[in-house]
């Protein structure tokens, strides 16, 4: 009997999360029943989306209870089965979260066949971040060529693929990054047109001269200072796709800024924008379009990511916190195992 790891839930964060928020414990895992297999999770994805599932607050997704393992994808081995349909050394696709070992029955998982494609990628650009940029950024974005694309935390998995796939459709792609690293990474590694630091005291100045006809699309992961530097840059007709607001994922109460909804609404009126936010869940029926054209662009090196891997469970709390901080680098990856 395999003893399980496993990285529990333990009280609502108050604020940015901290560690005495989880609580990581050892116990056995149960015996299997008939059409129960048992997964050993090598790969863990940590997402800015889990944030929210922290709170007790309604969302669009049930908060994680307390004493619950924290939820999160995975990409698992079978090592175990009494479902003749999956085999030992099966690869899929799970919601297990964050555990060494998970029971499950085929419901929900997702099979992956040995494929020249890495299987880590299935968490981030072949993943659900790859398909939050595809269908955000083509069914709300809409870009067309010779338009302008500004996108924030644009060496993340969602903004990176924005980016590349707005220069597949035609446009001029402006990414939004944190630190001299990450920004040239932007134009020397992911072929943006323009990389722009918004820790710079002088950003708001920099992402107008960078913007010189406006900007007709939005990708919004970040909201802050970042949306207050875009907004007035906005042309008529802008689109603007709400995918996150980092910024404000911890705030604990309002900013302290003057009231803009009056602005923001005059805006929406004079310039006739689109604003909509989307779950990734909308589109879920154009994830085979997804996988077909992401495929073929990973193929063809047309989009290009980054992974930033952690090795250890027990390193996960940490690292999802430096997620929140922006600390990462790329699609962030928690190695659990040692099977690929």
């Amino acid at each position: 009997m395999a003893t399980n790891t496993q990285v529990l839930f333990k009280s609502h964060p108050d604020g940015m999360p901290s560690p005495e928020n989880f609580e990581i414990v050892t116990q056995e895992t149960p015996a299997l029943e008939d059409g129960q297999f048992l997964l050993e999770n090598v790969y863990l994805s940590l997402d800015p989306y889990m944030r929210g599932r922290m709170n007790a607050a309604r969302s669009y997704a049930k908060p994680v209870d307390i004493d619950d393992v924290m939820t999160g994808r995975t990409i698992a081995e079978v090592v175990e089965s009494r479902d003749y349909s999956w085999q030992p050394g099966d690869k899929v696709l799970s919601t297990s979260g964050w555990q060494e070992y998970a029971v499950s029955r085929a419901k929900g998982l997702t099979r992956l066949d040995p494929e020249d494609l890495p299987l880590t990628i299935r968490l981030g650009v072949l993943g659900m971040p790859g398909l939050t940029a595809y269908t955000g950024l083509l069914n709300i974005g809409k870009p067309q060529p010779g338009e302008t694309l500004v996108v924030a935390a644009a060496t993340g998995p969602v903004g990176s693929t924005v980016g590349q796939i707005a220069k597949i459709k035609g446009a001029r792609a402006v990414g939004i990054a944190g630190g001299p690293e990450k920004t040239r990474a932007l134009t020397d590694e992911f072929g943006f047109d323009v990389g722009l630091d918004h820790r710079e005291p002088d950003f708001a100045e920099k992402l107008a001269e960078a913007c010189p006809d406006g900007i007709d699309i939005y990708f919004e992961n970040v909201g802050g200072h970042v949306w207050r530097a875009v907004f007035p840059l906005l042309n008529d007709f802008a689109r603007v796709p709400v995918c996150g607001q980092i910024a404000h994922t911890s705030a604990i109460e309002p900013p302290p800024d003057p009231d803009h909804v009056p602005e923001l609404m005059r805006g929406i009126l004079s310039k006739r924008l689109t604003l909509r936010g989307f779950i990734v869940t909308d589109f879920a029926d154009q994830s085979g379009a997804f996988q077909r054209d992401m495929k073929g662009w990973l193929r063809e090196g047309r989009v290009k990511y980054r992974e930033d891997i952690v090795d250890g469970l027990e390193n996960a709390p940490g690292a999802f916190i430096g997620l929140l901080k922006g600390r990462n680098f790329g699609k962030l990856i928690v190695r659990i195992g040692d099977k690929t």
